[in-house]
């Protein structure tokens, strides 16, 4: 887990909800797990920008210095727009947004929670070598979920296996939408960039590169490739500059389909021109791995 700072004390109430414990957190926010009114468990996510903003004694969070005042402001104003964007999207593989609201100077999500154990920590145990059948049980619903937030006019941007979450019988659910934005806009305009080396492709770390579809799409290739392999790729940059990554075509060959690697590294192109553009492109390819598996079988 992240290094969380600033978080609030167990036993904290917030609007309706009692802070039980930290759940995990990032440069932008931190994520609870909270009992609502009734005695049930939520998750609370927090807009917490840690690098422009500070916790007073009071338990408001306000900017480190008064040149942050506009760009704090600005990032609890998407956080809430796409919170309010979120509570409209009901999909059986994305989290469940069931409250959004202003308290201590900043903003929050709450969401429900789910027993599961988080793709990450799954990798790391087994380190990498996950089976074909678990990875189309894993990706082909959470494609389908992520086509719906493409379809609602909205990205991720933020995908990679710790922010997937898994359900008895693998039945995956997408988290943390602290990143996502609307489509077609230039980074530039995106105060709340979330990097993650490995998964974050280079139009994603240019001020000026167009993000949509394609760039989720290459989170999702790039969270494939490390369910094979165990470790995150080469970070975007370095390929840009010098590609020494194997294809996954040619690195997991006796381990994985053919049809299956070839969407990997389609998924995996650096220039975005060169992925599929769109997440159904992607289930197509994966479908296609599905049923050749089934035949094998």
């Amino acid at each position: 887990m992240a290094k969380v700072e600033h978080e609030l004390p167990t036993g904290t109430v917030v609007d309706e909800y009692t802070i039980q414990r930290v759940l995990g957190g990032g440069g932008f926010s931190i994520v609870y797990l909270a009992t609502d009114s009734r005695g049930s468990e939520v998750v609370l996510k927090e807009y917490m920008p840690n690098k422009i903003a500070t916790r007073e004694d009071s338990q408001q969070v306000v900017a480190l210095k008064e040149l942050y005042n506009d760009k704090f402001s600005h990032g609890q104003r998407l956080f809430f727009q796409e919170a309010g964007a979120l509570g409209n999207l009901k999909h059986p593989n994305i989290v469940n947004v069931i409250n959004f609201f202003r308290a201590n100077g900043t903003v929050y999500m709450a969401m429900d929670y789910e027993e599961g154990h988080n793709l990450q920590s799954y990798i790391v145990r087994h380190k990498g070598k996950l089976s074909e059948a678990f990875i189309l049980t894993v990706f082909l619903p959470l494609l389908d979920g992520l086509q719906s937030i493409h379809q609602n006019g909205l990205l991720h941007l933020d995908i990679k296996p710790g922010n997937i979450h898994l359900r008895a019988g693998a039945n995956p659910l997408l988290l943390d939408f602290g990143a996502v934005h609307e489509m077609m806009h230039t980074r530039q305009f995106q105060p709340n960039q979330v990097v993650t080396p490995g998964f974050s492709p280079i139009e994603q770390l240019d001020p000026g590169g167009y993000v949509g579809p394609w760039t989720d799409l290459y989170a999702i290739g790039a969270t494939i490739r490390t369910c094979m392999e165990g470790i995150p790729p080469m970070s975007s940059t370095k390929r840009r500059e010098r590609d020494t990554m194997r294809t996954a075509v040619s690195a997991f060959k006796k381990h994985y389909s053919q049809s299956l690697l070839e969407a990997v590294d389609w998924a995996m192109e650096v220039d975005p021109i060169l992925r599929p553009q769109k997440a159904t492109q992607l289930i197509e390819a994966l479908e296609n791995s599905a049923r050749q598996l089934q035949q094998a079988t």
